[in-house]
């Protein structure tokens, strides 16, 4: 899809160097997958406490290797 948008030079500049990215497209995109990666992992994190998780590793790996 394409998209234009006013972008500091200076922010995509730095992007770009942090990113290695040949191309500002190219660092733009990889921005956006690192910022979607990082905001699923402070959801997963948010739920540290809160979810009630059996400890049964071992009777699920022995099932799995009777089978």
């Amino acid at each position: 899809m394409r998209t234009t948008m006013n972008v500091d030079d200076a922010l995509l500049e730095n992007v770009m160097l942090l990113t290695h990215a040949e191309s500002r497209a190219e660092a733009i995109r990889i921005a956006l997958q690192e910022y979607i990666r990082l905001q699923r992992k402070q959801q997963v994190l948010a739920l540290r406490g809160k979810l009630d998780i059996e400890d049964n590793w071992q009777a699920l790996r022995d099932l799995e290797i009777s089978q």
